[in-house]
């Protein structure tokens, strides 16, 4: 099926790529994109999310498939014709060049009048709030105002697609939040759609509409930032995005959407059938820190005795660390109500909802 049939504005479709003809870093990719999405490429080093990234800009050409953009195929079209703006992690500027002569860089390239460019690079600086900043050169600016000219320069020509390969890395961690907030809001202001890479779990979720998940070459989920979050398809998905607590342990019973699983440290825990086939089979299961609760009166289904083994203040809660479920490092969120009755050393029980526990793939 064509782009041109499903609408998608973006198309990877049965993209293998291989860099010695024997091992693949891409693996059967299929994957739309929408026009004016936002959707971020998240995995750890070397699972081919920069890789897919590379392909779509022309730097890459794909082993197998093609990709579409705008229901046409562009494996064969160089990067310069594609009408696609980059950011980079290293800004990528001109040093000799003013900020105003690095916007109208790629303008003079595509021919436009010396007016028309004028006016596109003043809107382009006035969007990231750098207008007054027009005549400085690179090293007259900080970190976060150059990686913002990097962003006027990819969309000052006013580009189809805007690809990010990690443009927050280099920035320390209150500039690179502040800029999280400013990219999300420059892409709800202007609609362009948006193809995004990191490594970095709360930047993806931050800022996108979706994400798809990498690993080992193969999207290994592909979805809104909430039910990446809250409905994990497998163990990799879970364990990758935020905090988690895993236990091991065997199919016991299988009852409807739910099954029974004996844990390997002793105890039964009743749990969502996620990804799981039969009785006998090994699974891995998963609950978020912030779904369990200590010393709840209310459950005797997944309820296990525990000993706190540190406290941790952050502010708007506590994070426990517990010795608990054959893991001594069983972690709860709790929230900071004004009172915590806990000390470190106590014993104390955990429970949770079997709607909050998912059973999932034994790797």
């Amino acid at each position: 099926m064509t782009s041109s049939e499903n609408n998608a504005f973006v198309k990877f479709d049965k993209i293998d790529k291989s860099y010695d003809g024997e091992v693949l870093v891409v693996k059967n990719l299929n994957l739309d994109i929408d026009k004016g999405e936002f959707v971020t490429m998240l995995g750890p080093s070397g699972s081919g999310k920069t890789t897919t990234l590379m392909m779509l800009a022309g730097f890459e050409t794909p082993t197998n498939g093609e990709i579409f953009l705008a229901g046409k195929p562009i494996s064969k079209i160089p990067p310069y014709e594609r009408e696609i703006g980059m950011v980079f992690q290293n800004y990528a500027l001109f040093p000799h060049m003013t900020v105003n002569e690095n916007l109208a860089f790629p303008l003079e390239v595509r021919k436009n009048t010396k007016s028309e460019t004028q006016e596109r690079v003043k809107k382009a600086l006035d969007m990231v709030e750098l207008g007054e900043f027009g005549t400085r050169f690179p090293a007259q600016l900080s970190g976060g105002q150059q990686q913002r000219v990097a962003l006027a320069r990819a969309l000052v020509f006013q580009p189809r697609l805007v690809l990010m390969d990690e443009p927050l890395g280099a920035l320390d961690k209150n500039l690179r939040e502040q800029m999280q907030y400013e990219i999300k809001h420059i892409h709800e202001r202007i609609g362009i759609t948006v193809v995004y890479v990191t490594h970095d779990q709360s930047e993806a979720l931050t800022m996108s509409n979706r994400i798809a998940v990498f690993n080992d070459g193969v999207v290994q989920q592909l979805s809104t930032p909430d039910i990446l979050y809250e409905k994990p398809e497998n163990s990799f998905v879970a364990e990758f995005i935020g905090e988690n607590n895993t236990m091991l342990g065997t199919v016991k019973e299988l009852n409807g959407e739910y099954c029974e699983v004996d844990l390997d440290s002793g105890g039964t825990v009743k749990a969502l059938k996620i990804n799981v086939g039969s009785i006998g089979d090994k699974t891995k299961l998963s609950v978020r820190p912030e779904r369990v609760v200590i010393n709840s009166s209310n459950s005797n289904v997944n309820k296990f005795e525990g000993e706190v083994k540190e406290l941790i203040y952050l502010g708007d809660h506590i994070r426990a660390r517990l010795n608990a479920c054959g893991s001594n490092q069983f972690i709860v969120k709790i929230p900071n109500e004004g009172q915590i009755n806990l000390k470190e050393k106590s014993k104390i029980h955990v429970s949770w909802d079997p709607s909050d526990i998912r059973a999932l793939d034994y790797n």
